[in-house]
């Protein structure tokens, strides 16, 4: 009778203990997304290229995000996500652990206060602009300057998003350099103001980052302001973006390598205007894409650039797609930007992509 009241007292224990890790299931998700695509690239230096690549539309990631409610209207929440390259299973980021979002904080009445590596309000508006959501060949971030580490990122950032009250809503994000000798080496600043109206949304974003101290101990900063605008006719979806660019760092070449042999090395823009207009029309599980983005580049060398790009997307279910895009720049005066992906700098000037997303 002992043991079979031991047995029943053990069985129980084990139920309780198998239970607690579901309910605290409860307040996690699991997510992620795989991506694949074979790539031509042409018009560099050594001629065309093709591969086979992972995180063209979108970087292929594993994420874990939660929450905890705390009571009175308060929750903690945070986001762990990795990203990385499924085509030979390397972590993406330069190899960081949690190199897309790694962050934590708390979510109440007032808003939310996250802590830790995060999107800058600037490239968010500009993703917003983009019909190709700053991904595939197409990619907004091939001549369109963006902010922050890696062009979308602050490090150590704390960033305060405000209630949506009437459609509006406002951001704010600040990052010590966290280097000896000054407080503002290396410190990011970032700002922005979202509107819903009806069909029309509007978004404005600034960065502001500032660089090392030069030889005479001046920090020389960059700065990014973007308009961001999208309207729903319903049948269509009109995109488009005008951002200001100044300071050193303020526009920057996703491929560094001196792609098309020019006898210096290219150097990015430190003025420069940039202007994006696109299309994005959906009919049943089918998606037409169009963009064009014009970089002028107003320094001495007057190094504009143009990218045009048409994609089409099939969407098999709701979480996988197929997809097909083309895009190509026009330099001029040896300007070096280079059609890239969401994933990888590119190594010419045009490149076309056949690949599958899944999403889980």
């Amino acid at each position: 009778m002992n043991k079979t009241k031991l047995a029943l007292a053990l069985t129980s224990a084990w139920l309780a203990m198998a239970r607690a890790p579901a309910a605290a299931q409860d307040a996690l998700a699991l997510y992620g997304v795989v991506d694949m695509a074979l790539v031509r690239e042409a018009g560099g230096k050594h001629g065309a290229l093709t591969k086979l690549t992972s995180g063209v539309p979108m970087g292929s990631r594993i994420g874990i995000k939660g929450s905890e409610d705390l009571g009175h209207g308060l929750r903690a929440v945070f986001v762990l996500e990795n990203g990385f390259h499924a085509d030979t299973g390397e972590a993406g980021q330069g190899g960081l652990g949690f190199g897309r979002q790694a962050y934590v904080g708390l979510q109440g009445g007032f808003g939310s206060v996250l802590v830790g590596r995060q999107y800058t309000p600037q490239y968010l508006a500009v993703v917003i602009a983009d019909p190709f959501g700053s991904g595939y060949v197409a990619d907004s971030k091939n001549v369109f300057a963006t902010s922050g580490n890696a062009f979308s990122r602050m490090d150590n950032a704390i960033k305060y998003i405000s209630p949506i009250v009437h459609g509006a809503s406002i951001e704010l994000a600040a990052a010590p350099g966290e280097r000896a000798g000054g407080s503002t080496t290396g410190r990011q600043l970032g700002a922005a103001f979202d509107l819903v109206a009806g069909r029309l949304r509007v978004r404005a974003g600034y960065h502001e980052r500032n660089g090392d101290a030069g030889p005479e101990g001046r920090v020389e900063t960059g700065r990014n302001t973007v308009l961001a605008l999208v309207y729903d006719f319903g049948a269509v979806r009109l995109h488009g973006a005008v951002g200001r660019n100044q300071g050193p760092g303020s526009s920057v070449l996703r491929n560094t390598a001196n792609p098309y042999g020019a006898a210096q090395a290219p150097q990015a823009s430190t003025d420069s205007l940039d202007a994006m207009l696109g299309m994005l029309l959906p009919f049943g599980p089918h998606a037409l894409m169009l963009s064009l983005i014009h970089k002028d580049d107003r320094g001495a060398l007057d190094q504009d650039a143009r990218q045009s790009a048409v994609g089409y997307r099939y969407a098999l279910s709701r979480r996988t797609d197929l997809y097909a895009v083309h895009a190509w720049i026009a330099n001029r005066h040896g300007a070096a930007y280079t059609v890239g992906n969401a994933s990888e700098g590119g190594s010419g000037d045009r490149a076309t992509s056949l690949g599958i997303r899944h999403a889980f």
